[in-house]
């Protein structure tokens, strides 16, 4: 449930403070006329990521057990890549998100309404359709025949928007740039289990061999339906008996991807002479 949060919190922070810079900035400089734009453009970009999450969820319900893993393990692949692309973007991003929005609303003001639907629509709906597919895999991953795995993805929302409203109201402040590298590792170590269960549905569908070669057997010390068990399930989308490709993928993406991204910046030493970061 925890991993699940942590997903529906990240995601959910990131969009809700593209909204809170949009609106904030209008309000700011006095174009209130352009907010039913930019609102109209966030609601479309919901809609569509609502609807992108239950195509996946309904959709891959009518498929056949083979098709359903191959088209799961699929998916999880490419929501990990996604998630790896997002926040290495981000990394670098964070910094100036405030300054670079800013820029292109300046751009869509001056072409019209248009714009201002176009640009809220892309800024809110690709971290909508990336949170549609990530939590899709992340959840499905951790499934344990309950509801708290979508009840954590609800409440990171929440917290969320709750986080985004403070900042916009000025009542929480935050260095945007420590937030998203914390919070970038962790998703990293989610996105890794993740990976290992899109191997796992491969070898299922019998698209990958070695089903039934496995790494290591440990459910007799830690029981996939105790409470330790169903929390490092949970946390870390743990398997007490992963395939020996399970293991090796979760390895080979963790490791150098978990280094590369913690690793100190290499243009550090010219940060003493760029613009200090965002905050919100």
């Amino acid at each position: 449930m925890f991993s699940n949060y942590l997903i529906g919190l990240r995601e959910g922070l990131e969009a809700s403070l593209v909204v809170c810079i949009l609106i904030a900035y209008l309000v700011k400089t006095g174009r209130r006329d352009a907010l039913k734009p930019i609102w109209a453009g966030i609601g479309v970009a919901v809609a569509l990521a609502l609807g992108f999450g239950c195509a996946l969820e309904f959709g891959s319900q009518e498929l056949t057990f083979q098709a359903q893993e191959a088209l799961g393990g699929s998916l999880s692949i490419l929501a990990v890549a996604l998630v790896t692309w997002m926040v290495f973007w981000m990394r670098r991003t964070a910094r100036h998100l405030k300054s670079e929005l800013h820029g292109r609303l300046d751009a869509a003001l001056a072409m019209g309404t248009g714009a201002l639907v176009a640009t809220a629509f892309l800024a809110v709906g690709r971290e909508g359709l990336e949170t549609a597919l990530f939590v899709w895999a992340s959840v499905h991953a951790a499934s344990d025949g309950t509801p708290k795995p979508l009840l954590g993805v609800a409440l990171g929302l929440l917290t969320a928007v709750l986080l985004g409203w403070l900042f916009y109201r000025g009542a929480l402040r935050i260095d945007l740039a420590k937030f998203f590298t914390y919070t970038g590792g962790m998703l990293v170590v989610v996105a890794a289990g993740v990976l290992a269960y899109g191997f796992h549905d491969l070898q299922e569908a019998d698209f990958l061999p070695g089903l039934t070669d496995k790494a290591f057997d440990i459910s007799g010390t830690i029981p996939p339906d105790s409470w330790y068990g169903t929390l490092l399930k949970g946390v870390f989308n743990f398997q007490p008996d992963p395939t020996t490709l399970q293991v090796a993928a979760w390895l080979l993406y963790l490791i150098p991807t978990l280094a590369l991204f913690l690793a100190p910046a290499r243009n550090r030493a010219r940060t003493a002479k760029e613009p200090a970061p965002d905050r919100v």
